[in-house]
């Protein structure tokens, strides 16, 4: 029975000297400093870029249509035809408009033999006063009839607004188009000024201002860029796409391969003032979309793992827009072994 209490207690004794030495290295572990090195952060104020992309048109792009509906008698243009200002483009066939122009002038003539017969009896006092100014009303409205027929008879031809080309043809010989439907669309080619359509997001929107410059890019041109400004916002989403869209109009002199649709990268630099923060690669964990975590300390005892929200990655350099108001120093060096609240040691 003795061996087995002495037994015991050196059991004991050596369980408490275990878990004491554990927590010994526990505290030691506990209370290691980390080097570290540090940046001091200075806070910028500058404009951000933003990236975008679109297609090519110009700002006296236009939809041609007929003004009455029919069945279309001939298309003479095809697209990319050169085509001059007030050539014929299309007509509709012009049966059902003939017999309602002859139909009102018809209508004319007999209003203006009843007007006369009651003009006569009426100077005769055989007709009344208000007989007289029916028939003089009458006789105004179906001029007016004539009028409006004839336009519209004018307006069964499609012709160029300017000089350009036709950039697209969506009805063809024989088709029934409805008043006001797009029959073909046409540019100035070169007259007017080149425009990149493009859509961004919301966030963009809000900081994008007309008359910002920017710089555009297509593959047309290999290892070139065309000076531009933003000419438009919109004022609205775009249902279809779910972005604003933005006007750049190209401001310099416009090379002949630009052409309608052509596809383009823009650079847009705002002249909003933004504050933000450079600081290295090294100094950047566990980023994603947009967001990451860096070290900073504040005492350059203790450092502090804080989340960050990136604006722009450029030449090894991150440009950091949220996250580091607060702080005095990021650790860019040494983070990899650091926790929160670990202690640091700050070496040159």
């Amino acid at each position: 029975m003795k061996h087995l209490s002495y037994l015991s207690i050196i059991t004991t004794l050596l369980l408490i000297t275990s878990c004491g030495t554990k927590q010994q290295k526990e505290q030691v572990s506990q209370n290691d400093t980390i080097p570290v090195k540090v940046l001091e952060l200075q806070q910028q104020l500058s404009g951000s870029a933003i990236h975008t992309s679109g297609q090519f048109t110009t700002d006296d792009e236009t939809n041609l249509s007929f003004k009455t509906g029919g069945i279309v008698n001939r298309v003479y243009v095809k697209e990319g035809d050169a085509v001059s200002k007030g050539q014929l483009l299309a007509t509709l066939h012009q049966t059902e408009i003939s017999a309602q122009v002859q139909q009102a002038e018809l209508g004319y003539e007999k209003a203006q033999r009843d007007y006369n017969r009651t003009a006569a009896l009426y100077k005769d006092s055989v007709a009344t006063l208000e007989q007289f100014q029916n028939s003089k009303t009458a006789l105004d409205i179906a001029r007016q009839q004539v009028n409006a027929a004839k336009f519209n008879q004018n307006y069964s031809e499609i012709r160029a607004t300017s000089s350009g080309y036709v950039l697209k043809k969506f009805i063809n010989d024989g088709q029934v188009v409805n008043a006001g439907a797009a029959v073909l669309q046409i540019n100035g080619a070169h007259q007017g000024q080149w425009i990149l359509k493009a859509g961004i997001s919301d966030k963009e929107w809000s900081v994008i201002k007309t008359g910002d410059k920017a710089t555009v890019k297509t593959d047309a041109l290999p290892g070139q860029s065309l000076d531009a400004t933003i000419s438009k916002k919109s004022e609205g989403i775009d249902p279809a796409t779910g972005t604003f869209t933005i006007d750049i109009t190209l401001t310099g002199k416009v090379p002949p391969v630009i052409a309608a649709g052509l596809f383009g990268q823009a650079t847009i630099n705002t002249s909003q003032q933004t504050k933000s923060w450079t600081i290295p690669y090294d100094a950047i964990l566990d980023a994603d979309a947009g967001k990451a975590f860096v070290f900073v300390t504040n005492d350059h005892k203790t450092a502090t793992r804080v989340p960050v929200t990136i604006a722009a990655i450029d030449h090894k350099q991150v440009h950091i827009n949220e996250g580091l108001e607060n702080a005095q120093a990021v650790i860019v060096t040494g983070n990899a072994y650091l926790n929160d609240k670990s202690p640091i040691r700050i070496v040159q």
